[in-house]
């Protein structure tokens, strides 16, 4: 059994750090090719960026949910879509671990395993002899085109009873992979979709997914863990919010950073930096910033104070991680928002790393489980009284 000696927070933050300006250097050509390059990739394994949500007996580090929001935070400042690839590896790698503990066996056996995966049922399944046979198709697969397994699922019609969504684990290797991803944001991610066709899985790489979101576990090792102890959603929520306060965070930077050098044109101020109304927009953006990091401080915090006292989650609190979800996305885009308005003409330029970083936020803001409008009304729903019409909670 490998021994590991665990990193601190601390550490594994500065290990980010120091593998940001790999990620830096890099951003340009990510976004022309559309994937992440493999110099990018190697770092982020160096950094141990792939271990953080493995069990210590293959050499991981199970490390909690503020750990990882501070380590996307600096791969976000970097590049939003490299920090996004890693956070989302987070989540189906943490999904794993909810398996047999010889499932577990056979996925960690390959070093720095990448699994990628969705929440979405894009597929029907059919029993048969030992499994299911799984026909269908799964957008979005951020980080499939590095990875070695996928989380993917699927609804089972059983031969007698009501149809039921499954999760399965499936190596890359079983799926075709369709190179569809030409968008406008997050676009080094290589979230490609991905096909099964009469893909045979079996029966031990199945769960039922209503168990999983309630956080239920077919592993016997992790029942230990705080870290594998939580629902799902949760879960899910507090390892991706990393990325969106890096990008605010890589926003600022940016914009100070050619703050001395820049005049506002067709006025008297020589230096941007003189003029009250610069003034403003900096304060304003960066209190945004900071109510997104409290956002994201309250979410972490709950996630993993309720992991570590293995105390019943209410559905108040599960509302209340997805509004939170929604507040940090929002902040963020807000204040970067305003530092892109306040960086003139010139920020269009493509060697300008301001207009990725609004193009990157944009993207996160209208994904399905990150977007403001629909975590608050989820959350007012439930303040109200109301039973949510979602099982994603």
């Amino acid at each position: 059994m490998p021994t590991t000696d665990i990193p601190t927070r601390e550490q594994l933050v500065r290990q980010a750090a120091e593998v940001a300006p790999v990620l830096r250097a890099n951003a340009a050509e990510a976004e022309e090719t559309r994937r992440i390059p493999e110099e990018s990739i190697e770092a982020l394994a160096d950094a141990g960026v792939f271990k953080l949500r493995t069990p210590v007996r293959y050499g991981g580090y199970e490390v909690d949910t503020k750990t990882l929001a501070d380590v996307a935070t600096e791969l976000g400042g970097a590049d939003g879509s490299t920090s996004w690839v890693a956070s989302v590896y987070w989540i189906p790698t943490w999904m794993t671990c909810l398996f047999p503990d010889h499932v577990q066996d056979e996925v960690f056996s390959t070093p720095d395993v990448r699994v990628c995966g969705t929440l979405s049922p894009g597929g029907m399944a059919k029993p048969v002899d030992g499994g299911v046979v799984v026909n269908g198709k799964w957008g979005f697969i951020s980080g499939a085109l590095h990875s070695h397994w996928q989380e993917i699922i699927a609804i089972l019609v059983p031969d007698d009873g009501e149809p039921y969504p499954i999760m399965a684990l499936v190596p890359m290797s079983d799926l075709v992979v369709v190179d569809d991803w030409h968008t406008a944001g997050l676009k080094a991610t290589g979230s490609v979709t991905t096909v099964a066709q009469d893909l045979f899985v079996p029966q031990d790489r199945i769960l039922p997914l209503p168990a999983v979101l309630e956080g239920q576990s077919a592993s016997k090792l992790n029942a230990g863990s705080p870290i594998y102890r939580a629902p799902l959603l949760p879960v899910a929520s507090a390892s991706a919010v990393g990325t969106a306060i890096g990008l605010a965070k890589g926003a600022k930077d940016s914009f100070l950073s050619r703050l001395p050098d820049r005049k506002i044109t067709y006025t008297g101020y020589e230096s941007q930096r003189e003029a009250p109304l610069t003034h403003h927009q900096v304060a304003e953006a960066a209190l945004k910033l900071d109510a997104a990091e409290f956002h994201a401080w309250r979410l972490t915090n709950l996630v993993d104070t309720k992991s570590a006292e293995n105390t019943p989650w209410k559905l108040g609190e599960r509302a209340q991680v997805r509004a939170d979800v929604g507040a940090i996305v929002r902040l963020a885009k807000e204040s970067i928002d305003i530092f892109q308005s306040a960086s003139g003409g010139s920020s269009i330029y493509l060697d300008v790393p301001i207009q990725r970083i609004a193009r990157d936020i944009q993207a996160i803001s209208l994904h399905a489980l990150m977007n403001p409008n629909t975590n608050n009304e989820l959350y007012g729903r439930v303040l109200c009284g109301l039973e949510p019409d979602t099982l994603y909670i």
